[in-house]
């Protein structure tokens, strides 16, 4: 009991010291605060030489900073939506033709557009393709591992030292070395220097815009994709009715051919039996002749059918207009030396000040 009486009289006394050393108050705050600052003045002129430093600093890395150029290219899609052929198409039918006409949301419909442009598929055909550069020809991924100077780190790699990039090579027979590369270009070009946008959501205009440190690989390779993309768009728009207009160009020229051949037999018929006694003589004339009406009318419903077929795959085709088209010199971004002074000087100074303030805490915490 004694022991327990004991206890029970310690317990509050021990409670409320605990909880005043855990607690701060607003007095303890201000006074830390002033404390910082004063710390902070005392040591002005530590803080002022990191800045100057970091101004000179700065001033080194802008002016040792290569130009960005920034190549744009704007262009204007007007796709058809609607089949203004519809009242004919039950005329193809009938011979079992579609004429084509009808319209539907795929691949390019909307913003998909947009992402199309990006896609590996445009971007490593682009990069592939063949540019001429100080008077050789080159692809566009050499190019771009010239003007990034890859090949100064990779020189002490042998298998990536011997790697090159041919303008329109066998895609099929690239190495996994090749691939990789090829990968890590596709990334950098699509997340740091190609930028897609629809700058009115409502509008048809496209802008597409590419930075490099090369003024050449900028223009060219902004103009090379989108001509690119654009082509890929305009046959895989009109595929169906291509199809179409080549099967009936083909019909009408088979029944051409054989609508002739009959008309010079019948001809030679008719000079052969020239006489009337004998009536068996001009069936071969008659059947010829037959023969020669059916096949005009198939040959006239044929080239009908051709013609409706040519109009609907003109109406499918997409009207891509190029309205801005990059053109040297280009834009040129660079990290001016006012910046660079201002902005290296503010880093030293916030480094030595955040560095200062962190050392005082940890020891008042440490104490």
């Amino acid at each position: 009991n004694f022991f327990k009486g004991k206890i029970a009289m310690e317990q509050p006394t021990q409670q409320p010291e605990v909880k005043e050393k855990d607690e701060i108050s607003l007095k303890d705050l201000i006074l830390k605060l002033q404390e910082l600052v004063n710390l902070l003045l005392r040591k002005w002129l530590l803080i002022v030489i990191a800045g100057i430093v970091g101004a000179g600093l700065g001033l080194f890395y802008s002016s040792t900073r290569k130009p960005v150029y920034m190549a744009e290219l704007t262009f204007v899609l007007e796709d058809s939506k609607s089949n203004s052929l519809g009242a004919y198409s039950s005329i193809a039918s009938q011979f079992g033709i579609d004429v084509g006409g009808s319209s539907g949301v795929g691949v390019f419909s909307g913003d998909n557009i947009l992402l199309f442009l990006k896609s590996r598929l445009m971007v490593e055909k682009t990069l592939l393709s063949p540019i001429q550069y100080q008077g050789k020809e080159m692809s566009f991924a050499e190019l771009y591992i010239q003007a990034n100077n890859y090949r100064k780190g990779w020189a002490k790699n042998p298998e990536l030292a011997k790697i090159t990039f041919p303008a329109n090579p066998d895609r099929s027979k690239f190495s996994v070395l090749q691939d990789s590369v090829l990968n890590t270009i596709f990334e950098g070009i699509t997340k740091n220097d190609l930028q897609i946008t629809k700058p009115d959501k409502k509008g048809s205009f496209i802008n597409v815009a590419c930075s490099s440190l090369n003024e050449v690989f900028a223009k060219g390779f902004t103009i090379k994709l989108v001509d690119e993309a654009t082509t890929f768009y305009v046959e895989t728009k009109t595929k169906r009715s291509k199809a179409n207009v080549d099967l009936l160009q083909a019909k009408a020229d088979s029944l051409e051919r054989l609508l002739n051949k009959k008309a010079y037999s019948a001809a030679v018929s008719k000079d052969l039996n020239l006489n009337p006694a004998r009536s068996v003589a001009s069936v071969e004339t008659e059947v010829m002749t037959r023969d020669k009406a059916l096949l005009q009318t198939a040959y006239a419903q044929v080239v009908q059918n051709l013609e409706l077929s040519k109009m609907s795959m003109a109406q499918e085709t997409p009207l891509i207009q190029i309205i801005d088209s990059p053109i040297l010199p280009l834009k040129r971004k660079k990290f001016g030396w006012v910046k660079g002074i201002f902005f290296g000087g503010l880093l030293g100074g916030f480094v030595v000040i955040g560095t200062l303030v962190g050392r005082k805490v940890y020891r008042d915490i440490m104490a």
